[in-house]
């Protein structure tokens, strides 16, 4: 409930979460968010409220508390009846799904409930509880091993929501863009895969061990396979015949929702008929199906957490928030999407955050989203939190009241409802068809995230998954796409002349592109893709450099941090003269130092030496999005050596935070300044056709 009040995201109307103060005042809201529209107000420098002011004050407490916007102007004629309705719908639904999820994997989400399963039974196993009996057989206190599992389920709460709320106030909500969706997606699909395998003991109505840490799902399927003679039959038909009813009625309810009223509750109605058959028949000691035995009911007292705990969850409890963060906002992304609202990332993080902090204290499980009740609430007319509110009233009196009369439930039925329940996640797979038409890399993500987390389990998983991404995101970079533009007849418009047949270079200059920003890892294959794309013939490749206390000239290649590389044999130019003495591969010409005329920077023109056909070459720096020092030194080196060769170099749209790295890298000096830089790829080329006009007609 206080984690439906926190929470930004209102509903289907996105008015009732903007702020519009008047034609000349602060618009928040669209594309015009944090930027004034007219003077600001007088006495504020930054056009901002002082933030020791009352407006602040409200501000901030609206920010933090955002039902305290749009309650007072709560549409209830429109809306009361849909989220009551909507609040019934996703309660009684939770009652079948909670039960289940808290009896097999503890907790009411499947990825959550087996990320913390995992650890309760790799921390509290069932072995630290065994009694004997009659001196000789040894059975499970079960009823100390879960409440010692239900504090350290309480601890992880409680430090779960410590991360959160921290990485809220510091404003971390954007972690989440490292989860990118092909990863969430094969992340959850992955996890289902563990919660089913969880469930198939129940199902097939066999003991096993429990095992955790990498490779544990295929140790546990070997085990169970191993165990199938032991199948109780009466268990298996029990699970087979709920799961074809759940899923007929499920289909039913997809096929005819617009006609239903409400979904039918085939979950909760599966569960009330066979708790009375199970009552009645007596099928735990006739059959030997096992039931889910004695439920407690009531709120707990608050307890403190156990601190010992910390050191050894504090990992894990870390996953837990992100991955549980990660599928929530994904989630209200899709609906926000959808209906037109926005979600303040952050905001959503601390009310989360705030959930599980005070919540573990009640001995509370760490909380996330359900897709399927997601969809209920939204099918059902849910549009505002009240739903949400009257959902957790229905839950407080299952709670306090309802939940002790489900005690002759059978596992096995509560199993089925949870495989059924999957169905939509293991939905994902058709990811795999649609990635693979029209992006390969992202397919690559989801597959090895997939089988990260199947192989070493779902925290370690996690961070093997999320290095893997970013380190696509680094080869991407490093990998980019490069082009040489030309000009789209009569207009300003400048496409790869390989993709566009309209489009033509433009005489005597170079365009040259790159998909990517240019930085340390990429900025080598920058320079030298340049060189390739221009096309520089190899008289042109050459550089010159006056020999020292002497008069004479060396021919030679760019080499490595811009030093002279003479010519060897093969590739001297056969036109250029070679001095026996300097040595084999030194192509020299002497200047005669009593001529006046001689040049005091040789070129290739004053020399008689070939020139390239092109004159300009201009770097479009539109996708440029930042530099560093070595960028800036190979940029440096780039100008440099084409203007050793006769060929100007300009800049064209580079952003202002570019240009100012640029200048605080010492880029620019007397030989390259920043009238080298324009707005404009067309810009830069309309001043090389003035000057070369100017020229033209001067001579």
């Amino acid at each position: 409930m206080a984690g439906a009040l926190l929470s930004s995201s209102i509903g289907p109307l996105p008015c009732l979460a903007a702020e519009h103060e008047g034609e000349g005042g602060w618009h928040r809201g669209g594309s015009c968010m944090g930027r004034w529209r007219g003077s600001p107000p007088r006495g504020s420098s930054a056009g901002r409220p002082h933030l020791c002011s009352g407006s602040a004050a409200k501000s901030l407490l609206f920010r933090f508390l955002p039902f305290l916007r749009w309650m007072p102007r709560y549409p209830i004629k429109d809306w009361l009846l849909g989220d009551i309705l909507s609040g019934f719908s996703v309660g009684i639904m939770h009652l079948p799904q909670g039960i289940g999820y808290w009896h097999n994997s503890v907790g009411p989400f499947a990825v959550i409930s087996v990320m913390i399963g995992s650890l309760t039974e790799s921390l509290v196993p069932s072995e630290n509880f065994l009694e004997s009996v009659n001196g000789s057989n040894a059975t499970v206190n079960e009823e100390l091993r879960d409440a010692a599992r239900v504090e350290l389920v309480a601890t992880i709460t409680v430090l779960t929501g410590i991360f959160q709320v921290a990485l809220g106030l510091l404003q971390f909500g954007f972690v989440v863009t490292y989860l990118s969706d092909p990863l969430v997606r094969g992340y959850t699909t992955a996890a289902s895969v563990h919660v089913l395998v969880s469930q198939l003991k129940n199902v097939f109505g066999v003991s096993q061990g429990e095992n955790s840490g990498p490779l544990s799902l295929f140790v546990t399927v070997i085990d169970l396979c191993k165990k199938l003679p032991d199948t109780n039959v009466g268990t298996l038909v029990t699970a087979i015949i709920a799961m074809v009813a759940i899923l007929i009625v499920k289909e039913l309810n997809h096929k005819f929702a617009a006609k239903l009223p409400m979904p039918i509750p085939i979950e909760l109605i599966t569960i009330i008929v066979s708790t009375g058959i199970s009552y009645g028949v007596n099928l735990n000691d006739k059959f030997g199906i096992s039931v889910v035995g004695n439920i407690p009911s009531g709120l707990k007292p608050p307890v403190v957490p156990n601190f010992s705990y910390f050191g050894q969850v504090a990992g894990n409890a870390f996953a837990i928030a992100v991955v549980g963060y990660a599928i929530c906002i994904s989630l209200g992304k899709i609906f926000a999407l959808k209906h037109g609202y926005k979600v303040d990332s952050n905001q959503e993080l601390i009310a989360l955050g705030l959930c599980n902090f005070l919540g573990g204290f009640f001995q509370c499980f760490a909380i996330s989203c359900s897709m399927s009740r997601s969809l209920v609430q939204e099918s059902t007319g849910g549009n505002s939190q009240v739903a949400g509110v009257i959902a957790s009233l229905v839950i407080l009196v299952t709670i306090l009241k309802i939940g002790e009369l489900f005690r002759d439930l059978p596992k096995a039925i509560l199993s089925a409802i949870i495989i059924v329940n999957l169905k939509g996640m293991f939905k994902q797979f058709s990811d795999l068809s649609s990635l693979w038409k029209s992006n390969k890399v992202d397919l690559l993500v989801w597959i090895v995230t997939f089988i990260a987390t199947l192989l070493l389990n779902l925290d370690i998983g996690l961070a093997a998954s999320v290095a893997f991404g970013l380190l696509t995101v680094i080869f991407r970079t490093q990998l980019p796409r490069y082009s040489i533009l030309g000009r789209i007849s009569d207009t300003d418009v400048y496409r790869d002349v390989v993709e566009y047949e309209m489009a033509q270079e433009v005489p005597g200059v170079k365009i040259f592109r790159s998909s990517s920003t240019i930085y340390f890892a990429n900025v080598e294959l920058y320079s030298e893709a340049l060189k390739k794309k221009v096309g520089e013939p190899p008289a042109s490749e050459c550089f010159l450099c006056l020999l020292p206390a002497s008069n004479s000239v060396v021919l030679g290649q760019l080499g490595t941090e811009g030093r002279c590389q003479p010519w060897s044999n093969d590739t001297r130019s056969p036109s250029l003269p070679q001095n026996a003495e300097d040595g084999p591969g030194l192509s020299v010409i002497e200047l005669n130092a009593g001529e006046s005329t001689a040049p005091s920077e040789p070129t290739l023109h004053s020399l008689g030496l070939p020139q390239p056909t092109f004159h300009t070459v201009i770097l479009d720096f539109s996708p440029v999005s930042f530099v560093d020092t070595v960028s800036i030194k190979i940029l440096k080196n780039i100008f440099r050596d084409f203007h050793e060769i006769e060929v100007d170099v300009f800049i064209a749209s580079c952003s202002v935070s570019v240009l100012a790295q640029l200048e605080r890298g010492n880029f620019f000096s007397s030989a390259i300044t920043k009238h080298s830089f324009f707005p404009s790829v067309h810009d830069a080329v309309v001043h090389i056709s003035r000057e070369r006009q100017q020229a033209s007609v001067s001579t």
